[in-house]
């Protein structure tokens, strides 16, 4: 790169909707760009919409004239692939096809000086699988930016097996110039940011699949009660399932079967089935004119007044202070009355095997999931025998204050303690194997899914040990590994500290 005057000379291949986007910031960064599509009038298509782009953001004064300008003149079309010969990155943004990808890099290592980084813009990709079919695979990174590039602050910079450690410092340092938040990443199956976000949709997935909840109320759980910007339905119609789950199968596949990844029978169906999302208008909801339809939520049942005993516990006394305060008869003996409503907030078990541990009427237990307080978006759930009854008068009791409540079958976890859990639990384990250090796995989560918090900063937030009982719980119910807790946290919660606490160096 010249590093006298500053000016990178950048070029891209591949001008759909991600070339573009890194040409753009590329070129605002103040790099020299070359853009490159095998069909010429892609890139000449490209270029005009990136002029427009940056008209725009003068018009909204985000920008100056000036400064679009020089952006606009820092922009050429590449006939072919040996106007590359100055370039001192090239970033490849093809569709994610490894074959594909291959013949490009051939083609560049031909085209390009022996010192130009060749970086991949895959998403799922091995960087390591695409450099090995290359003849300098020191030179070979991953180069991983979000959609839409000019709004994403993210780009993942993965290294492969064999790509030298310059090569990343130059990607960090590149990546500062373009305006984004550089992660050094090692390569493995979905990098960092598509890893911990397979904890978010795969869960979420699976519990409708077994028949717990329902694609709004799941989404309404973890919006209102978990304080994420979209639900995961809602997350999965925008990206497209026939984005997302072929990403996930290949996850899957270079992960060699690791069970947090297992692909979601139910989302493979529906993508078979051609509900894709948004752009098919049709996918976990129906949208007309590009407005998500979302089905009414029942109203809650009229209180009718009832006598409830909470289970003794760390969130007993606020559940008390809702039953006090809704004007319900609160039951202050040792152990239930016999016509009292239980209230009980399982971490990790369900609720059946929670009261059938208490030795509580199980037809008269209902559980509250406790996780995230109650002041959001309650939720309930019922043992498989809970009487209609006792469901009836907890949602009524719990919903007189304006609060929505949520009532959801039997299940390990809940919705909301499922779905985290499962993130802490993919983040830890990126941490535990150095694909990323704690600080980086969170600010990348934050920035690429824009989740409340990183994953580890979920596990501190809400207790280290509480998540590590979580996981316990569900694991224990389901007997299914994806569930199971991994060593980082698990120490960490032995020792009482921070999910993001590393160790020291073994050698000094």
């Amino acid at each position: 790169m010249a590093a006298d005057s500053g000016t990178q000379t950048v070029g891209v291949v591949g001008a759909g909707a991600m070339g573009r986007g890194i040409a753009q910031v590329a070129a605002t960064g103040g790099c020299r760009v070359i853009l490159y599509d095998a069909r010429a009038e892609a890139t000449a298509d490209a270029i005009e919409f990136i002029g427009g782009m940056l008209d725009r953001a003068v018009q909204k004064e985000r920008m100056t004239a000036d400064d679009a300008g020089a952006a606009k003149g820092r922009l050429e079309a590449a006939k072919d692939m040996a106007d590359f010969a100055g370039a001192d990155v090239v970033i490849e943004a093809v569709s994610e096809d490894m074959e594909l990808k291959s013949n490009v890099f051939a083609a560049l290592e031909a085209a390009t000086r022996p010192d130009c980084i060749l970086a991949s813009n895959t998403s799922s990709l091995s960087i390591t699988r695409l450099a090995a079919a290359c003849d300098r695979p020191d030179r070979v990174a991953g180069f991983h930016f979000f959609n839409p590039v000019p709004l994403m602050p993210l780009v993942e910079v993965i290294a492969g097996i064999r790509t030298e450690p310059e090569v990343i410092d130059r990607l960090v340092e590149l990546g500062k110039v373009m305006g984004r938040t550089p992660v050094r990443v090692a390569d493995a199956p979905g990098f960092l940011v598509n890893q911990v976000g397979r904890g978010y949709t795969l869960e979420a997935t699976n519990l409708v699949d077994e028949g717990v909840s329902t694609f709004a109320d799941v989404d309404a759980i973890m919006r209102e009660a978990a304080g994420f910007r979209m639900g995961p339905f809602e997350l999965l119609d925008l990206t497209a399932l026939d984005v997302t789950h072929p990403a996930t199968v290949e996850i899957y596949e270079q992960s060699y079967h690791e069970p947090r990844f297992r692909p979601a029978m139910l989302m493979g169906q529906r993508m078979q089935a051609g509900l894709l999302g948004r752009k098919t208008k049709q996918g976990h909801y129906v949208y007309e004119d590009g407005k998500q339809q979302r089905p009414e939520e029942p109203a809650a049942p009229e209180f009718e007044g009832g006598t409830f005993w909470v289970e003794p516990g760390d969130d007993a006394a606020s559940l008390k202070e809702i039953v006090t305060a809704s004007g319900a008869r609160l039951d202050s003996g040792d152990k239930p009355g016999a016509d009292s409503v239980i209230l009980v907030s399982p971490l990790g078990l369900d609720a059946t095997s929670h009261a059938a541990r208490a030795a509580l009427d199980a037809t008269r237990t209902v559980a509250v999931d406790p996780l995230f307080g109650f002041k959001g978006r309650r939720t309930i759930m019922k043992t498989i025998v809970t009487s209609d009854e006792a469901m009836r008068a907890a949602h009524a009791m719990l919903a007189c204050d304006g609060t929505p409540v949520t009532p959801i079958q039997d299940s390990p976890g809940f919705v909301a303690q499922r779905i985290v859990a499962m993130i802490c639990a993919i983040g830890a384990s990126v941490a535990q194997n150095r694909i990323a250090t704690p600080d980086d796995v969170d600010r990348a989560v934050k920035l690429g899914l824009n989740y409340p918090n990183g994953p580890l900063e979920f596990a501190d937030t809400l207790g280290v040990s509480r998540v590590v009982r979580i996981l316990d719980g569900m694991a224990e119910c389901s007997g299914d590994p994806r569930h199971r807790v991994g060593p980082w946290l698990r120490r960490r919660a032995a020792l009482g500290v921070s999910a993001t606490t590393q160790e020291t160096p073994a050698r000094g």
